[in-house]
């Protein structure tokens, strides 16, 4: 197939100008850009297993309902079909519940490794892949430090999955749907903000009930999913040795001091994708008459 030249220039002149300009070509601001992230504190004293969260999070994104319960010893994960997942975890405090799924980071490596934007960290917070900008490298799953983006091997037109924080039922007013029908409160929805001085709230009231850290508030830069605990954190799966910076934070001086030709190394094959893209339509078009 060939590639509408014109259309795949206009992508890379375009991108060249605003590197030729730099800092000097800034963005006008917006109210999207100020929005205040969005995020849910999950509670694991107050989970009580019941995988409420599980049943409709599968009935909102149209997935099977899961089949499997969470026992002690045996570490239930997310794959294509399942973006949450409860787990029970034998503690020092006894047994204790974890739902995983998307961290939605505050700056996500899913993100910044996608070689065309597919993978977008959206203004209000959650983080959502664009099926359409999506050229197939999964680039997305080896930068995850969670480990959260699936990939559908066994679909002859395969997907990337996770967890979208209900991204189009927030757009409708709407509370993600675990939230919505978790039975004993152990998820709350608001901004990052106030759910972090809520966290730190709960834990200043409760010492004996909590174990003193929000995971989420740093880790890998922080993220819109945010835990208590009442044990350490490494007793219920977690990788507590992550740094506090974000992972994109550590190419930024790398990306400074590179020829020209690698930073537009994404850009230009967004183009040819986007090219050949067009290219294609035109093609189906041409056909149709």
């Amino acid at each position: 197939m060939s590639i509408n030249r014109r259309n795949f220039f206009k992508v890379i002149g375009a991108t060249g100008a605003t590197f030729a300009l730099g800092k000097d070509a800034k963005a006008k601001p917006t109210n999207e850009e100020v929005t205040e992230f969005k995020a849910i504190l999950y509670d694991s004293t107050r989970c009580v297993g019941c995988q409420s969260c599980e049943f409709s999070c599968a009935e909102a994104n149209n997935l099977p309902e899961p089949t499997d319960y969470p026992e002690v010893g045996k570490i239930r994960k997310t794959d294509e079909t399942r973006r949450t997942v409860v787990n029970a975890y034998e503690t020092s405090k006894g047994e204790v519940y974890v739902k995983r799924q998307c961290m939605h980071c505050n700056e996500p490596a899913c993100a910044a490794a996608c070689l065309t934007r597919a993978m977008h960290k959206t203004s209000g917070g959650p983080v959502i892949w664009r099926e359409d900008k999506c050229m197939g490298c999964r680039y997305c799953m080896v930068s995850c430090p969670f480990d959260v983006p699936k990939f559908e091997y066994h679909s002859a037109n395969p997907e990337i999955t996770k967890c979208t924080m209900c991204a189009e039922r927030q757009q409708n007013g709407q509370i993600p749907a675990c939230v919505e029908n978790c039975p004993a409160e152990a998820l709350v929805f608001g901004t990052r903000r106030e759910l972090i001085a809520e966290a730190r709230k709960r834990i200043a009231e409760n010492p004996e009930l909590y174990y003193d850290h929000i995971y989420g508030e740093t880790e890998a830069g922080g993220s819109s999913f945010l835990y208590l605990s009442p044990v350490p954190f490494e007793e219920i799966g977690f990788n507590t040795g992550l740094q506090k910076s974000s992972y994109p934070a550590l190419t930024k001086g790398f990306l400074y001091s590179v020829p020209a030709v690698f930073v537009l190394w994404p850009m230009i094959l967004l183009g040819i994708q986007d090219a050949t893209k067009n290219n294609q339509k035109n093609a189906d078009h041409t056909d149709e008459k």
